[in-house]
């Protein structure tokens, strides 16, 4: 059994609202390893033995942050890796180094917001900004945002210019069933979730996914999982380490479903 390489990318300088995010990763690693659970997933594998920790990524100085994240993702591009952040602004470069290695692949995305601004408080690298950049460069041949629930006018003509598809929650009664033709790269923005479920997170949107309806879509794909990323936990606004139990219990059943294809 091969094994699945787990990177920290702790970088939050790209965050528009609060700091914090760049400690997730740590906290995320922890509540993996906390004694309350265990590592086997809901769909039988035990992920003791395949969990590979590499630690966090040196990133250096903000204007060379994103080049080292390339460089790593491209190098670990072919282990099905998952990356911890971090701020959404990572999945960026991530993408970017994996597009270089896999080929490729559609991008499963979970979220409140779009993050497809051109440009947020003149930032074109803000965490509001990384489907921008990646539909630009044609980095992936599908992108699916679901959990949407807070859009500026902007960002819907943003969807409609790069034919983004997006699973609102206004409409969750009505959502299709998933399926694809390529491989599937796994971006989760903890604030898809309702903040009753996911307190720890920077920007508390109400009216948002259970943990099971997050799972639920995430158990239903179709294609293989290439790679993961979760993203924005904010361990200063996490409450009894439920966000970061939350982001492990996802952690494990992408890994499972990396395992079972």
């Amino acid at each position: 059994m091969r094994l699945i390489p787990i990177l920290g990318v702790p970088l939050d300088h790209n965050s528009s609202y609060l700091r914090g995010s760049a400690r997730g990763p740590f906290s995320l690693v922890g509540a993996l390893h906390c004694d309350s659970a265990n590592l086997w997933t809901e769909t039988g594998f035990d992920l003791g033995p395949v969990l590979d920790h590499r630690g966090a990524l040196e990133l250096g100085e903000p204007e060379a942050a994103f080049q080292v994240i390339e460089e790593a993702a491209a190098q670990v591009g072919n282990d099905r890796p998952i990356f911890l952040g971090g701020d959404h602004s990572v999945t960026y470069p991530l993408v970017r180094g994996l597009k270089r290695t896999v080929g490729d692949f559609a991008i499963l995305h979970f979220d409140a917001h779009p993050d497809c601004y051109h440009e947020f408080e003149g930032n074109p690298h803000s965490h509001a900004c990384p489907f921008a950049r990646i539909m630009e460069e044609g980095l992936c041949t599908r992108l699916v945002s679901v959990g949407i629930r807070t859009a500026h006018g902007h960002q819907r003509k943003q969807r409609e210019k790069f034919g983004i598809q997006w699973l609102e929650m206004k409409d969750r009664a009505h959502w299709p069933v998933l399926s694809f033709d390529v491989p599937v790269y796994v971006s989760v923005d903890l604030d898809a979730l309702d903040p009753a479920f996911a307190p720890g997170v920077s920007h508390h949107e109400p009216g948002g996914m259970s943990t099971r309806e997050l799972l639920d879509v995430l158990h239903a794909v179709d294609a293989p999982i290439i790679g993961a990323d979760i993203v924005e936990l904010n361990p200063d606004r996490d409450l009894n380490g439920v966000t970061a139990m939350v982001g492990a219990k996802i952690l494990r059943e992408i890994a499972g479903m990396m395992i079972s294809a």
